[in-house]
């Protein structure tokens, strides 16, 4: 680290701390300081060179130049004396000494630095430093050039320098002033800001209670609703049975394809109904589950059995891969059920040529199941992949047409996954066919506490 000396100012009496003041001025005005920087550095060296002459005589306030860290700083090393004081100088008493720390803490604050070394028999040196704006480095000969400025720069007395000080004191004050001014004009907007956003909570707070009581009503409607259309629409499906099994005599070709329409169009509703329901109590927190071992392989034969009648083996092939997987899990074994089921049915009604595969897998280090359901049908753009699970969303194809669904099994099937502690993906490629993923933990999470309600 280089340093370069600029000028040496002796401290003994009150008067050569008006002239190191004056010089700190002059020397920051020359490097190029700003004028408030020129301010703090004048005041900030003339209160520690006013400690050092309280300490004793011989003391001497140093200018130079100090590299460091790639760039040029002003430090100025101010020692005390060991001398003795000068006439009229007041002891270095305790109160003396609290000054002397109140003008280190003030250096501390207005420059970059400020070391303390207590030197030999307490002669103390004060180090501050302040780095040099951004500009030309200052080489010897540029710094010959302001010592010579500095030579001939004449030295006020010690009114004018008060006058100086002063004009700086009304100066600052000015500043505080004008500054205290924007603090104000600041307090007042973030004072109007909070009352806004107090009052933006409120409203926030106000929608998000009526939300959820609508939510809640929502709920209750479907339960309701959906509990109240279950027994008509078994008498419906019960009664059409009934005539299709000749009960009450032969009928008609006409009449029989009427019954089957009846009877297929309360089948539709049942299954609607249904839906709604077991959403409306999943919502309301009335599911309850039942956690047993499940094993897998009894798992695929059931529903083989179950989706048999589904399949058009002409066009589209069923297939249970084995898994191989022999140790049972534990979850409830319904509810997979009636997850996977609703995956095959999807997959075999959007299927026109090809086949439905259905497969396990075990991942060991997650400690996971995953059930996949894998067809050929007509796939979901990336932009539906969401869509889907949607209530009461559905794709555009002439398939979803001719297979007209409620828009709830999906959602359905996410709801139940998350119950069980699980997720449904689905990855897809249109004209190439999807794949949905039922994953589950191992073991299951214990289950959420039923709701004190009664059962819709």
């Amino acid at each position: 680290m280089s340093v370069q000396r600029i000028l040496s100012v002796g401290l003994d009496k009150d008067q050569d701390v008006v002239l190191v003041r004056q010089r700190a001025r002059q020397v920051s005005s020359l490097l190029g300081f700003s004028q408030q920087d020129q301010v703090r550095i004048a005041t900030a060296v003339s209160e520690v060179a006013r400690g050092a002459c309280h300490q004793g005589s011989g003391g001497r306030a140093q200018f130079q130049l100090r590299e460091m860290g790639g760039r040029q700083h002003l430090e100025v090393l101010i020692g005390a004396g060991n001398g003795p004081r000068a006439a009229g100088l007041p002891e270095f008493d305790d109160e003396a000494q609290s000054l002397h720390q109140l003008a280190i803490v003030t250096a501390h604050r207005l420059m970059d630095a400020c070391e303390v070394d207590p030197g030999p028999e307490g002669a103390t040196t004060v180090t501050v430093r302040k780095a040099l704006p951004l500009q030309e480095r200052i080489g010897p000969a540029r710094l010959a050039e302001l010592g010579a400025r500095l030579a001939d720069s004449p030295v006020a007395n010690t009114l004018h320098e008060l006058q100086v000080q002063n004009q700086e004191l009304l100066s600052a004050l000015a500043e505080l002033r004008e500054r205290q001014e924007d603090l104000l004009s600041l307090t007042r907007e973030l004072e109007d800001t909070n009352r806004g956003i107090v009052a933006l909570y409120a409203e926030i707070e106000d929608k998000a209670e009526r939300l959820r009581r609508a939510d809640e009503m929502k709920s209750r409607f479907l339960s309701n609703t959906s509990h109240e259309l279950r027994t008509p629409l078994s008498s419906i499906r019960a009664l059409a049975q009934l005539l299709l099994d000749r009960m009450d005599g032969e009928l008609t070709v006409e009449q029989e394809r009427q019954v089957k329409f009846i009877e297929k169009a309360a089948s539709d509703l049942s299954e609607l109904v249904n839906d709604l329901l077991d959403l409306a109590k999943i919502e309301a927190g009335r599911v309850q589950v039942a956690i047993e071992p499940v094993v897998v392989e009894n798992l695929f034969r059931t529903l083989k059995g179950m989706m048999r009648p589904l399949v058009d083996e002409g066009r589209v092939e069923l297939v249970f891969e084995p898994s191989g997987i022999e140790e049972p899990f534990h979850s409830d074994e319904g509810k997979i059920q009636q997850i996977l089921r609703n995956f095959i049915s999807n997959a075999l009604k959007f299927t026109e040529q090809g086949s439905v595969i259905v497969f396990a897998s075990l991942d060991l280090e997650d400690d996971t199941i995953s059930f996949s359901v894998a067809d050929t049908g007509i796939g979901i753009g990336p932009d539906n992949l969401q869509l889907i699970f949607e209530e009461f969303s559905q794709i555009e194809h002439p398939l979803q047409r001719r297979s007209k669904g409620t828009g709830l099994g999906l959602p359905l099937c996410r709801k139940l996954a998350g119950l069980l502690g699980g997720r449904v993906d689905v990855s897809s490629t249109v004209g190439v066919g999807s794949t949905f993923t039922l994953t589950l933990p191992r073991r299951a999470p214990q289950p959420p506490a039923e709701n004190d309600g009664t059962e819709p």
